[in-house]
């Protein structure tokens, strides 16, 4: 199907949409302050060896130096020596006989500064393209451990083919498993470009220059998310536009003729109620066009998805009803998967079919739909259960986990305690603070709710309590509190 790729840019945000017929399909977003450093390329100066820790300290011109050990110091291969020969070599050679003070280095960081911690770094530079991993240093040809071992073997021989004229190390991503020498030529000469730009960079630019910096997410649109069905990429920046396009004719020509300069009235996402579909996309329900919908419950171990009938009765029985919500619920349980970008395993609890051949077509109909997906999906048979059970690659942080955050009043969990279960752990810590201490008075500060329920229909139990355990206890109200929330004061 033909799509089109929507690019609302801000100082603070970018925001990609990819439309089919109409309808949001997947959406990236990338915030300019939650960008890290990993990936990063830099000349830097070594400021501090320290030979009892092996490691150094080195400038690139960050708030704080960042880290380099032994470990991470590239030792080149000698003509002959096995893959492994040179990090076990570079074991033996200590770090004061591989840098000194003042020396500059070529340094790529492999991990983000963390509270005082200063960023981590690595002298051997990888640089990662739409398939492959490029490592300009290393003659080494590897495939993902990922991919099963029957496959590896005959991939890493095309790989070698293919990269066999100008030398450099490659490894083979998971989501470059199926693609053709085209598109793996194309990512080739990708980043072999891009190491030129950085070897160019190395010797013009001072100490302490970024060199390569990890693409952003305009860029990775051209590098990742166009394909033969891509229409057109509009931008609604006239700066991003030019930036887009200068980036495009040097390194992926073929997707400048896509690219197109949004000068609409309109914001861009109201083209399609694209904002509209992202709140949808955050809450749990999805309502079906027959009447049926959907529940999505993400978890820390998997995502399940239960299909409902809801309203739909337009079927002339009920097995057709069921069997028309479930075809529906299966193109639309794919769309929400990219939509939210949900990953790892995922159950789906379709309605129960009585019928093998409509068991068999949703199915069918299922893996159908996941395989316009661009991340890598695998889903099982329906189980004894009548439960689907699935795979997507995670990628990463699903829609959810990038725009929220646990709720403070429930801590996560969508539910809280009502008011009277909260009224009743008072009546419980009252009592227990009381046998422990002699207060002059208690004090119950607690939500509003919670304060009126012990005014009108608790009135009596708190009276009875306070004659018990023979305190007054006063109340006050916190608007400022959630409703489990509470505090009981010794006065």
């Amino acid at each position: 199907m033909q799509e089109d790729i929507l690019i609302n840019w801000s100082p603070h945000e970018t925001r990609v949409a990819i439309v089919e017929s109409g309808a949001i399909q997947e959406l990236h977003v990338e915030r300019t302050l939650e960008r890290g450093l990993v990936g990063n390329v830099y000349l830097g100066k070594v400021a501090r060896v320290l030979p009892g820790m092996q490691s150094a300290f080195i400038d690139i011109g960050l708030e704080r130096a960042a880290f380099l050990h032994v470990a991470d110091v590239w030792h080149r291969q000698s003509d002959g020596d096995p893959p492994s020969v040179a990090r076990s070599t570079q074991a033996l050679v200590p770090i004061e006989k591989q840098v000194f003070e003042g020396q500059t280095l070529m340094v790529q960081v492999i991990k983000d500064p963390i509270g005082t911690k200063g960023a981590r770094l690595s002298t051997q530079i990888s640089i990662a393209g739409r398939m492959l991993v490029f490592l300009p240093q290393d003659d080494h040809v590897g495939v993902s451990q990922k991919i099963s071992q029957s496959e590896r073997d005959e991939l890493r021989s095309r790989l070698q083919n293919l990269t066999a004229a100008d030398g450099g190390g490659f490894i083979l991503r998971t989501n470059g498993e199926d693609a053709s020498d085209l598109e793996l030529s194309e990512d080739i000469g990708y980043l072999r470009k891009a190491w030129a730009r950085i070897k160019d960079a190395a010797l013009r630019l001072p100490a302490l220059s970024l060199l390569h910096q990890d693409l952003s997410l305009l860029q990775r649109v051209l590098r990742d998310l166009v394909c033969e069905n891509t229409q057109t990429i509009q931008v609604d920046s006239r700066e991003q536009f030019e930036a887009l396009k200068a980036f495009g004719l040097e390194f992926m020509p073929a997707a400048v003729q896509k690219l197109q300069h949004y000068k609409g009235e309109r914001p861009i996402f109201d083209l399609y109620a694209i904002d509209e579909e992202i709140a949808k996309a955050l809450g749990r329900r999805v309502d079906l066009k027959s009447g049926g919908y959907l529940i999505v419950d993400q978890t820390e171990a998997l995502t399940t998805v239960d299909v409902n009938t809801g309203a739909f009765v337009g079927a002339r029985n009920f097995d057709d009803t069921i069997f028309k919500t479930n075809l529906e619920a299966a193109q639309a349980i794919a769309r929400q998967l990219r939509l939210r970008n949900l990953g790892g395993i995922i159950v789906v609890d379709f309605i129960d079919m009585a019928r093998e051949d409509h068991r068999e077509s949703v199915l069918c109909e299922f893996r159908k739909q996941l395989a316009r997906d661009r991340v890598k999906t695998m889903a099982l048979d329906f189980s004894p259960l009548g439960l689907v059970e699935m795979t997507r690659k995670r990628t990463r942080e699903s829609l959810a986990h990038m725009l929220c955050e646990p709720c403070p009043g429930c801590e996560g969990k969508g539910i809280v305690k009502t008011a009277r279960t909260v009224a009743y752990n008072i009546f419980r810590e009252i009592l227990r603070e009381a046998r422990q201490f002699n207060p002059r008075e208690f004090r119950v500060v607690a939500a509003p709710k919670v304060i009126e329920l012990f005014l009108d229909e608790e009135s009596q139990h708190l009276a009875g309590l306070s004659e018990f355990i023979g305190k007054p206890v006063s109340l006050q109200s916190e608007s400022a509190m959630g409703q489990e929330q509470y505090d009981i004061v010794l006065l």
